[in-house]
């Protein structure tokens, strides 16, 4: 018996996310130079995933 599509793990699928967890949108904003430390978590702007 084969596993529903919806049951695979993210790994097989290999898709691109479109949505980045905090840690990644913290980094992606300081290699841009728009975050700074001491600056606050909560409310950060939105951010596109690279290419």
């Amino acid at each position: 018996m084969s596993q529903h599509r919806s049951l695979r793990s993210a790994a097989a699928l290999g898709g691109k996310r479109n949505v980045l967890k905090r840690f990644e949108r913290v980094e992606l904003l300081k290699k841009r130079g728009q975050w700074k430390e001491g600056d606050r978590i909560t409310g950060l702007p939105k951010t596109k995933a690279e290419a």
